[in-house]
C-alpha cells in the first residue's frame, strides 16, 4: 500500500507538504496541491485517518470496521450494532460503523472504511441474506454477521431458525393443539427453508404432520394475504386452526387484527406463535405475543469477539440459539 513518502516522491515535495495538504490545504499554493492531489490519484494513496486520531490524542487501541447492510438504520436489528460495541468497547477497541444504502460496498465505501486502518472488518445485515464479499480489501480479516458469503469461505454468526422453530412449535404442541395453520416467510426468503426444517421436524414428532396446514406468502410485504388465508381456513368448521404459527411478528400482528376483529380469543380459541421478538413491539400485542428471540446481541458480541480474539483460522458457520419467549398467546 502506498505511503506519504511514495506521494511525496511522485509529487516532487517532502512529506511534511503531503501532511499539509491533506490536513491543512488552504495554506499550499494551488500549483502544489494540485500535483499532491495527481500524486495520490495515481498511486491510489488512501489517507490514514487512524493515524491522524492517535496523533490528535482522541483514540487507542485496535479498531473494527463495520459495513451495516441497513442495520444502522433499522430499529429491529439495533441490538447487533449494540453487541458489537459495548464487545469493543469491553476489550478496548475502537468501532467505526459504515451504514451501506446499496446492496453490497462501493470503491468509495470501501476507500472510507481502509482510510480508518481497521484491523478486522465486519459485515452486519439487517435479516439473514447472503453477501458478496468485495475484494480490496488486503488481508484484513473478514467475519459476517446475520449474513453469509455466496461463494468465499468466510466465518459467519447466524440465527439458528431451524432449532428455534421446532423448540417453539414443539413447546406450542404440548400443550395439546392439534390443527396447526403456518403462514410462513416467501420461499425466497433465506429463513424459509431452515425454519421448515424444524416446523416439519416438531410436526412429525407429535404425529401431526398430515393435520398442518401451511401457505407461504408470495412477497415480503403481502401480508393481507394472511387475512385472506384465514378467511379461507376459517370458512368451515372442518379447517378452523387451533394453532396459527407466523413467519414473523408481523404476520402475527395482521392475524391478530382479524382473529380479534371477528370475536375469537387469544389463546381460547386460537393460539398465536410469533417470529423474531421485534424491539418494542411483540410484548405490546393484546395478550402479550409468545414468540422466538433472534439473537442480534449475540451475533454482534461474536463478531467481534472474532476478530478481538484472532479467530482468523476459523471460518465456519456458527450457529446461535433462538429462544422461546413464552408469553400469553399460547
Amino acid at each position: 500500500m502506498p505511503s506519504v513518502k511514495d506521494v511525496a516522491r511522485l509529487a516532487g515535495v517532502s512529506a511534511m507538504t503531503v501532511s499539509r495538504a491533506l490536513n491543512n490545504p488552504e495554506k499550499l499554493g494551488a500549483e502544489t496541491l494540485t500535483r499532491i492531489q495527481s500524486a495520490i490519484q495515481t498511486l491510489g494513496y488512501v489517507p490514514d485517518l487512524a493515524a491522524r486520531r492517535i496523533r490528535g490524542g482522541r483514540s487507542s487501541g485496535k479498531t473494527i470496521g463495520v459495513f451495516a447492510l441497513g442495520t444502522a438504520t433499522t430499529p429491529f436489528a439495533v441490538d447487533l450494532l449494540l453487541g458489537l460495541e459495548r464487545t469493543t468497547r469491553e476489550h478496548g477497541w475502537n468501532l467505526f460503523i459504515l451504514n451501506l444504502l446499496e446492496d453490497r460496498p462501493s470503491p468509495e465505501d470501501i476507500e472510507l472504511m481502509l482510510a480508518h486502518r481497521p484491523d478486522g472488518i465486519v459485515f452486519s445485515s439487517m435479516h439473514l441474506r447472503a453477501v458478496a464479499v468485495p475484494s480490496g480489501l488486503g488481508e484484513r480479516p473478514v467475519v459476517l454477521s446475520n449474513c453469509y458469503a455466496e461463494r468465499a469461505a468466510v466465518a459467519c454468526y447466524v440465527p439458528d431458525d431451524a432449532e428455534g422453530q421446532y423448540q417453539a412449535v414443539r413447546t406450542a404442541l404440548a400443550r395439546g393443539y392439534r390443527r396447526p395453520l403456518s403462514i410462513n416467510l416467501p420461499r425466497p426468503s433465506p429463513a424459509w427453508p431452515l425454519r421448515q426444517e424444524g416446523l416439519l421436524r416438531a410436526c412429525r414428532e407429535a404425529g401431526l404432520a398430515d393435520a398442518l396446514g401451511q401457505y407461504d406468502l408470495s412477497t415480503d410485504d403481502a401480508y393481507d394475504e394472511t387475512r385472506l388465508e384465514l378467511e379461507r381456513r376459517f370458512a368451515t368448521a372442518a379447517t378452523t386452526p387451533d394453532l396459527l404459527i407466523c413467519g414473523n411478528d408481523r404476520i402475527a400482528l395482521v392475524a391478530y387484527q382479524w382473529l380479534l376483529a371477528r370475536g375469537l380469543r387469544i389463546p381460547q380459541d386460537v393460539a398465536v406463535l410469533g417470529y423474531d421478538n421485534m424491539v418494542g413491539v411483540a410484548e405490546l400485542f393484546h395478550p402479550p405475543l409468545t414468540t422466538v428471540q433472534l439473537p442480534h446481541f449475540e451475533l454482534g458480541r461474536e463478531a467481534a469477539l472474532h476478530l478481538i480474539e484472532g479467530r482468523a483460522n476459523d471460518r465456519a458457520r456458527h450457529e446461535l440459539a433462538c429462544p422461546l419467549v413464552d408469553r400469553a398467546s399460547l
